[in-house]
């Protein structure tokens, strides 16, 4: 596709009744605002990956095109500033869409063309266990439960997801290979001419679950051996979204105020706030 023909709109902060805006990251930051299809990246170019991305899916005019396999480079930024093929070459390593294939791919057919292709733009993927498991069936999942709530309410959500970007993330091929990933979904209802703005916060973790082992030495000798770093079975949770901000460093106080787990339970200073994360196998367990 010509992308000089073409000039992406990107993620639309009014789209739900509610104006929403995308996560901002700390003053000062350097980052790449990308506008694709209905979809942003914010992409950090010294990670070569996103911090974040962001996403309106309007459920009621989603259209089904031919899935392609294009995995492509932005020609707007330089190569050196995207994770591309060669991270994921003779590996067991997946390109994990961050904005899932199918949830820009809406309105005309010609929008809804390009907003598929776009989603395979290497700035929208990050390395993800190639191990399929019942937890990875449940995170591709999430934005059709969540949507599917949403229906009776104009079946309309915005959708952030990134990686976490810890500085302790193992690398390999010059990449920094991110050990979790966020996501919230966020919808309006209206009742009583009333319209609220409700969100809900999840993580993603694909660090390795290795007891009785040295996790430097494997990490070591995985890099030494051209290797890609271990990672564990995915393990999915619902978070309170102050929890995500922490990881993330994002502003993401407009989702936070509206986080239905809000009233979870204040932690002492000391205490892992992984205690109050619930840990999800099905789709039952989601509280939205």
């Amino acid at each position: 596709m010509d992308a000089a023909s073409f000039s992406p709109t990107g993620y639309n902060a009014d789209f739900l009744q509610i104006p929403l805006p995308f996560p901002a990251p700390l003053a000062g930051t350097l980052i790449r605002e990308l506008p694709y299809t209905h979809f942003t990246v914010l992409l950090d170019p010294a990670r070569r990956l996103a911090i974040a991305t962001g996403v309106n899916i309007d459920g009621d005019h989603l259209v089904t095109v031919d899935r392609g396999d294009d995995w492509h480079l932005d020609s707007r930024i330089p190569l050196y500033e995207q994770a591309g093929e060669a991270v994921y070459a003779r590996n067991d390593l997946d390109r994990g869409h961050l904005v899932r294939r199918r949830d820009p791919v809406w309105g005309d057919t010609t929008t809804a063309r390009r907003a598929n292709y776009d989603t395979f733009a290497y700035t929208n993927a990050a390395p993800q266990a190639g191990t399929f498991n019942q937890s990875k069936q449940l995170w591709l999942g999430l934005e059709d439960h969540v949507l599917t709530y949403a229906r009776t309410n104009g079946n309309r959500i915005s959708v952030f997801t990134a990686p976490v970007l810890s500085a302790q993330d193992p690398t390999y091929r010059g990449v920094k290979i991110p050990q979790a990933f966020w996501k919230i979904a966020a919808w309006t209802t209206t009742a009583d001419g009333s319209t609220v703005l409700h969100a809900a916060g999840f993580v993603l973790d694909q660090s390795p679950q290795l007891e009785d082992i040295d996790l430097d030495t494997v990490r070591a000798r995985s890099l030494l051996d051209g290797n890609p770093p271990p990672l564990g079975p995915y393990r999915t949770y619902q978070v309170p979204i102050v929890d995500i901000i922490d990881l993330t460093g994002l502003n993401l106080t407009a989702l936070s105020e509206a986080d239905v787990s809000a009233t979870a339970p204040a932690i002492r200073e000391d205490t892992d706030p992984r205690t109050r994360w619930v840990e999800l196998t099905d789709t039952a367990g989601i509280h939205l």
